[in-house]
C-alpha cells in the first residue's frame, strides 16, 4: 500500500502569533530577534521582500529593512499556541510527528479507503485555522520529503496534494535547495557543478553524487527522485527545557555572569514547576 503523509507548517509562526494579539502588526514588516548581536528568529513575508531571513544577524536585518517593527519575542506564548495545535492534531491523527515548534508530519496511510486522505487533511487544516486563528500550510503526498516540499510551494496558507506517481515531475523544475536535506554548502557545491534544478539531479547517475558527497550523495539522489523511506515517528513530549541570552557586548565580568546564571536557572526552574 502506498503511503499518505501530510506535512503541516504554521506560516511565519512567531509573527502570526504576535499579529493575533496585536492587529496593528498586520501587513507590516516584522522582525523577531534579539539585539544587534543576536540573529533573526523569525520575520514576516513583508520583511522577506527586503532580503531579511531567519538566522540573519539582526544588525544586517535592520539595515536591509529599517522600517521593520522589531520584537524580542515571547517563547512562552509561542509554546502555548504550539501546544494548542499539537493537542488538536493529537486528538484526530492516528500517528503524528512534531518535528519542530511549528511543523508536523501525519501518517494517514489507508485513509483513502474511508473518507479520503485529502478530504480529511483539508478538514483538519480548516479546523486548526478556526480554533487557533493562525495560518497554516499543508502538503500531502506518498512520503515526508515530497510533502514538505509541497507545503513550501503551497505557502502562504495554502494546500497542495501531489498525486502518487507524479513526484518526479513535480520536483523537477524546482531549485535544488528546495530538497529539505540540502543546505547552503551543498547547494553551493551543486551550483559549482552546474546543477541548479532538481531535474538535473534526477538525470545524474547516483554514483557521481556519491563520489562528491559520500554516503549522503545517495540520499540526495533518492530525494531528488521523490524517494524517501523515512517513517513518521510518533511524537513524545520534549524532555529538555532551556533558556538562553545573547549579551550586547562581550564580557569577562564574573560577577555579572554569575548573576545572569542565577536568573536563567530561576527561569528554567519556574518552567519546570
Amino acid at each position: 500500500m502506498e503511503g499518505s503523509v501530510i506535512h503541516l507548517d504554521l506560516d511565519t509562526f512567531f509573527v502570526s502569533v504576535e499579529r493575533l494579539e496585536n492587529v496593528s502588526l498586520r501587513d507590516r514588516p516584522v522582525i523577531i530577534g534579539g539585539g544587534d548581536r543576536g540573529v533573526v528568529a523569525a520575520c514576516s513575508y513583508e520583511a522577506r521582500r527586503f532580503g531579511v531571513h531567519s538566522a540573519m544577524p539582526m544588525k544586517m536585518a535592520r539595515m536591509r529593512c529599517p522600517e521593520a517593527i522589531v520584537l524580542r519575542g515571547d517563547m512562552d506564548r509561542y509554546s502555548r499556541y504550539s501546544r494548542l495545535i499539537t493537542e488538536i492534531i493529537a486528538s484526530r491523527a492516528p500517528v503524528y510527528e512534531k518535528s519542530s515548534i511549528d511543523e508536523f508530519y501525519l501518517d494517514v496511510t489507508g485513509m483513502d479507503r474511508f473518507i479520503g486522505a485529502s478530504k480529511w487533511a483539508g478538514e483538519l487544516r480548516d479546523y486548526i485555522i478556526k480554533e487557533s486563528g493562525l495560518p497554516i500550510s499543508m502538503g500531502l503526498s506518498v512520503n515526508k520529503t515530497v510533502s514538505k516540499v509541497a507545503t513550501g510551494e503551497a505557502k502562504p496558507c495554502g494546500r497542495l496534494r501531489i498525486e502518487p506517481g507524479s513526484e518526479r515531475p513535480f520536483l523537477a523544475p524546482l531549485p535544488v535547495q528546495r530538497i529539505p536535506m540540502i543546505g547552503s554548502k551543498t547547494t553551493q557545491t551543486l551550483n559549482q557543478l552546474g546543477v541548479q534544478r532538481i531535474q538535473t539531479l534526477q538525470q545524474m547517475p547516483m554514483e557521481m553524487l556519491v563520489q562528491v558527497f559520500g554516503k549522503n550523495g545517495k540520499n540526495i539522489w533518492e530525494r531528488a527522485n521523490g524517494i524517501d523511506r523515512s517513517k513518521v515517528e510518533p511524537y513524545l513530549e520534549r524532555k529538555q527545557i532551556s533558556t538562553e541570552e545573547t549579551f550586547d557586548e562581550d564580557t569577562m565580568d564574573i560577577e555579572f555572569i554569575r548573576r545572569k546564571l542565577i536568573d536563567m536557572t530561576t527561569e528554567v526552574a519556574g518552567k519546570l514547576r
